[in-house]
């Protein structure tokens, strides 16, 4: 067997005629195309433009609804996005963390659902620093708090929360009649959450109006949980046996006092209202258990949110305000089949 050439690149020169400058100058070539290159699929990257999408969770089916929106709406527009969601929607400073570290990718727009109307604030103003356009999803930022800070948002969407509640009020008025009388017990959301406080404001509102003989014991904070929401509807239910109704500021609170409800041998005397509309509130209505739910529609609300942050991209005009329409679901309104606006009910 020969042996190994001692001298490679010297076999090399030899029989290709390479002297050492000539090496040198494809080595530079080589380097400088390679950087090229790079710097060509950073570019490419940039003009991409991906949207940063963050949600509170995906543990809730209210934002897995939204998030299958915002995928099918970036599907037709022809739009590449990312997405990060927290553990839980308490979990405010892990949020924080999630949306800085987004930041750092260079999205062309963020569409974010704050958990509060704060916990997001210093990573909104890097951001608009930065020249991102901003998209407050379902309405969770607190427009005075964003005046005060200096934050200016492309537009807000989502469903009108004070109306929402308003809705829930209007449907309990119906169902009892207007001259009903007893107590009714409210469950909010987070405490702090503009979310959950407009809704509880809109139903408490709108009801003293239609029927002030239905009167309001107590408005508690059910931190979005059901299992708190249950304790909560259990402890009333035990200081006012005669409750007659319990408005929930979503789905998985109104499940959490469903269940208190049954399990105290009161299920069909109280009428239990939800806010959302998700998976398993549908389930619960449909077995007779929950008896409404104002359905907010996340998947339109996350479908028209990357269609409308398309639009304000290309320099068209985008209202700073948009709302998405809500339906009262009921036993009736599923069954029947009727509402073009169940298509949108996932």
């Amino acid at each position: 067997m020969p042996a190994w050439p001692r001298h490679p690149a010297r076999q090399i020169r030899r029989r290709t005629g390479m002297t050492s400058l000539t090496l040198k100058i494809n080595r530079f070539t080589l380097a400088l195309g390679v950087a090229l290159a790079f710097s060509a699929i950073g570019a490419a990257k940039a003009e991409d433009g991906e949207y940063g999408v963050l949600m509170k969770t995906l543990a809730n089916p209210f934002w897995g609804a939204m998030a299958q929106g915002v995928e099918d709406g970036a599907k037709e527009a022809g739009v590449k996005y990312f997405q990060q969601a927290a553990e839980s929607d308490q979990a405010a400073e892990p949020q924080l963390n999630l949306c800085n570290t987004m930041l750092e990718r260079k999205p062309v727009a963020m569409i974010t659902a704050a958990i509060n109307s704060t916990n997001l604030l210093p990573c909104l103003k890097s951001a608009q620093d930065a020249g991102v356009k901003i998209v407050d999803l379902d309405n969770n930022l607190d427009q005075a708090v964003l005046d005060k800070e200096g934050v200016k948002v492309t537009f807000h969407i989502g469903s009108d929360n004070v109306a929402a509640g308003a809705q829930g009020a209007e449907y309990l008025a119906n169902k009892l009649g207007k001259d009903a009388k007893g107590p009714v017990l409210v469950i909010e959301g987070l405490s702090g959450n503009i979310t959950g406080e407009k809704r509880a404001k809109g139903f408490a509102d709108k009801l003293k109006e239609l029927a002030p003989g239905l009167e309001i014991v107590a408005s508690l904070p059910g931190d979005w949980d059901r299992g708190k929401a249950a304790s909560i509807a259990t402890d009333t239910l035990t200081a006012h046996p005669d409750l007659v109704a319990i408005f929930c500021a979503n789905d998985g609170m109104a499940l959490g006092a469903v269940e208190s409800v049954y399990a105290a041998g009161k299920g069909p005397q109280v009428t239990i209202i939800g806010v959302d509309g998700n998976v398993d509130a549908v389930k619960s209505i449909k077995e007779g258990r929950l008896n409404a739910s104002v359905a907010q529609l996340p998947y339109l609300v996350g479908k028209q949110a990357v269609e409308n942050v398309k639009k304000a991209l290309a320099g068209e005009k985008v209202q700073d305000s948009i709302a998405v329409p809500t339906l009262v679901l009921t036993k009736e309104v599923i069954d029947a089949g009727k509402e073009p606006m169940l298509q949108y009910v996932k």
